[in-house]
């Protein structure tokens, strides 16, 4: 996959400092790719923007929050 050259991969405010974590870039036609940031020669994998948007979704409802006990 190619990544755009004109749009940085970031990551989240509250990744801390620590490193490991995943980075996010958007690409052409609202598609977006993930990738590891401390190690992004392993490639990345790309998502449509639909399952983007869905991902999202899920995740400010709470659909991947850890199960309370």
């Amino acid at each position: 996959m190619k990544l755009l050259n004109d749009g940085k991969p970031f990551k989240s405010s509250r990744s801390g400092s620590a490193g490991h974590c995943v980075q996010v870039q958007h690409l052409a036609a609202g598609n977006v790719a993930v990738s590891h940031s401390t190690n992004p020669d392993a490639g990345s994998i790309e998502y449509t923007a639909a399952e983007w948007t869905a991902f999202l979704e899920g995740a400010k409802g709470g659909e991947f929050d850890l199960p309370t006990v």
